[in-house]
């Protein structure tokens, strides 16, 4: 069976037989801008990921077409829509509740992806919700891959930030949680499904590092 994985399939315009495995094989160091408008809703989510440089090098040699070992701007074009179109079935990755309601995100307009002085592939993009999210109550944001395959990892608290007035007079904090802490609290609801599912389930969120809003 063919193990369609978003970043690999994103990034590689194709699917491989791979085994479903619960354990990350992409890595990225990301920050998070969640931005506030000036109507009392949320605006839009700034994203910045830095891939490993394994899987950057993958990436330089699947869309190098002239072969020059480097990406000019018609290939990093292609890349970044490549991205834009297949990572929308994993909803970017993205995570917003208010008060425990899931709000859904658009496409991003574009994808801007380029390679550092170091050749690691540097992606950026934002995206907006899907409808209204009023900055009101509890709020969460959380950048996570359901299926464990791609690790987003925020190396500082610093990372994740809210931006705007409207947040001027809400409380927030970044949540780590503790994978042990999490599996001894859920153990009943974590099944040999969580683990293998290819497809991922919604419980990876329960380890994903997320930025809490109380407003």
């Amino acid at each position: 069976m063919r193990y369609r994985f978003f970043t690999i399939v994103a990034l590689a315009a194709a699917c491989v037989p791979l085994p479903a495995l619960a354990h990350p094989h992409i890595f990225a160091e990301a920050r998070l801008e969640v931005v506030a408008g000036n109507d009392g809703n949320l605006a839009e989510l700034h994203n910045v990921w830095r891939f490993d440089e394994v899987f950057s090098s993958s990436v330089l040699l699947d869309f190098d077409k002239n072969t020059d070992l480097k990406l000019d701007a018609a290939e990093l074009a292609e890349l970044g829509e490549t991205m834009r179109k297949s990572l929308a079935d994993y909803h970017y990755f993205t995570t917003i509740t208010v008060n425990g309601a899931s709000f859904e995100v658009q496409k991003p307009d574009v994808i801007h992806a380029s390679l550092d002085e170091n050749n690691q592939l540097l992606v950026i993009f934002a995206v907006k919700p899907e409808k209204p999210v009023p900055l009101k109550g509890r709020l969460a944001f959380g950048i996570y891959d359901p299926s464990l395959y791609t690790s987003i990892d925020f190396p500082t608290d610093g990372d994740l930030v809210v931006q705007g007035a409207g947040f001027a007079k809400c409380q927030h904090k970044v949540v780590r949680p503790d994978p042990d802490d999490v599996i001894s609290q859920n153990s009943a609801s974590l099944t040999d499904a969580f683990f293998s599912d290819p497809a991922g389930t919604d419980m990876s969120k329960l380890f994903a590092t997320r930025l809490e809003v109380t407003c």
